[in-house]
């Protein structure tokens, strides 16, 4: 089964030709045949001359970012775009999300539809799409927004999976926040579930991790992508245990999104290091999962820097403090997580850790809140490697922040002007803070 991407906007551009890059690299390593068979036929499709071409449509009102996305790829000798995948306009509308949304989005929807409707025809069967675009973004993120809400009408029964990277947060763009109120409130009703990547973690990472001085966009876009390539490129599952798995996204959603009022979800990759420190690294099993545990339980998005005091509830024993009181300080609740395993010996990997019911919320089973995949083939030069896609309480405060910058511009009518002439009125501003309230209420009392 096949996965069509779409690449919104600037962010979700460069993004998206970095995960295809991505994609190949780790594909292309010795002794994979089977895996790079399979990870061809979900993100490639093969020409008659025998070109991979990738399954992805590429859509921006300014053409720059997206002719410099074609012309890497087709650079690289391994992969391209489609001939005809790609849409733009030079019309960036001064980067304006309500102009996006209200004008550019339903103006060139026709002429969108059609690039999608060509990827999804070529494949033999649709495992799902799978969006990338930046939360926060302008004209770009308004047009994402209505696209993601034209292909939920026209393919009502396909999974809709999104990415969206979260902004600074001290961000350049004074109305970032307004942004992600409405890119959010609209794609949680749309989509199956967004995976969130927070551009100050990333760039955290860049930074502590992997040794990098000056940090660029490429830098961090690198870092999402080869996180994002954790997840999606082949593995075994508990419905394909003999197989690499078929169906990526809709066993993602089986595993981490019981309950339709809860869709955000996070991702914990490790390790991650610059080329010259795992030249001389060696990692094993045991260590590697207890950190991902006690990132998961504390919240932290990297191995360096993680709190060890905090401890899942039954184990705490501190005089007058009950469970509940030490959840509510620090303790990260989860609904599900999906821990994947990819390398050496992942059959000797002991995941008991991850299945205690003390992590999980009382009212789901924890044989129903915890699944594993795993694959044999070591990815994109890490040995062995962990990734943790989860559903739990550690964007609530990111959410929160965002939710209360922009309500007080809001309050104050701030820049309000510059979407009400595009078609945006006070009353949408009211239903998206509205939305979002609740989001974080039904986290925050998991």
């Amino acid at each position: 089964m096949s996965i069509v991407c779409l690449q919104l906007g600037q962010c979700g551009n460069q993004i998206g030709h970095e995960l295809f890059s991505v994609i190949s690299d780790d594909s292309n390593g010795a002794n994979r045949k089977k895996y790079k068979q399979c990870s061809d036929e979900r993100f490639f499709y093969e020409t008659s001359t025998g070109e991979l071409v990738a399954r992805s449509v590429l859509v921006d009102m300014e053409p720059k970012v997206i002719s410099q996305a074609i012309a890497k790829a087709s650079k690289s000798g391994r992969w391209r775009y489609g001939d005809k995948a790609d849409f733009s306009q030079k019309q960036g509308s001064g980067n304006n999300w309500a102009s996006g949304f209200c004008v550019h989005g339903p103006r060139h929807e026709e002429a969108v539809e059609d690039l999608v409707r060509m990827e999804i025809e070529r494949c033999d069967r649709l495992a799902g799409i799978f969006t990338m675009m930046s939360v926060a973004g302008g004209t770009g993120s308004g047009v994402g927004t209505y696209i993601t809400q034209r292909l939920r009408d026209l393919y009502p029964s396909s999974f809709i999976l999104n990415q969206v990277t979260w902004p600074y947060e001290a961000g350049e763009v004074i109305v970032q926040n307004y942004n992600s109120v409405l890119t959010l409130s609209h794609l949680y009703q749309l989509s199956d579930a967004i995976l969130v990547h927070e551009n100050d973690t990333v760039h955290t990472i860049c930074s502590r991790l992997m040794n990098i001085k000056h940090i660029s966009i490429s830098d961090v876009n690198k870092v999402i992508a080869h996180q994002l390539a954790s997840v999606l490129q082949p593995a075994y599952t508990a419905d394909s245990p003999c197989h690499y798995s078929t169906n990526p996204i809709g066993e993602l959603l089986t595993s981490l999104v019981c309950h339709p009022e809860y869709k955000l979800l996070s991702l914990c990759n490790i390790p991650q290091m610059s080329s010259t420190s795992l030249a001389y690294s060696v990692f094993n099993w045991p260590g590697l999962l207890k950190h991902l545990r006690q990132m998961l339980i504390a919240s932290a998005r990297m191995e360096e820097g993680i709190d060890w005091t905090v401890s899942a509830p039954s184990a705490v024993t501190s005089a007058g403090e009950s469970g509940t009181n030490s959840r509510q300080k620090s303790f990260n609740l989860s609904l599900a997580n999906l821990l994947i395993l990819r390398g050496k010996d992942v059959s000797t990997a002991v995941t008991d850790g991850f299945r205690d019911p003390a992590l999980y919320v009382p009212w789901l089973k924890t044989e129903n809140s915890f699944s594993t995949w795993t694959s044999p083939v070591a990815f994109n030069g890490y040995e062995k490697s962990a990734t943790l896609v989860s559903n739990n309480q550690s964007l609530l405060k990111p959410l929160d922040n965002i939710v209360r910058k922009a309500w007080n511009m809001f309050a104050s009518r701030a820049y309000v002007h510059q979407y009400t002439k595009f078609g945006i009125c006070e009353e949408d501003f009211l239903d998206s803070f509205t939305a979002l309230e609740q989001i974080i209420s039904s986290y925050t009392h998991l």
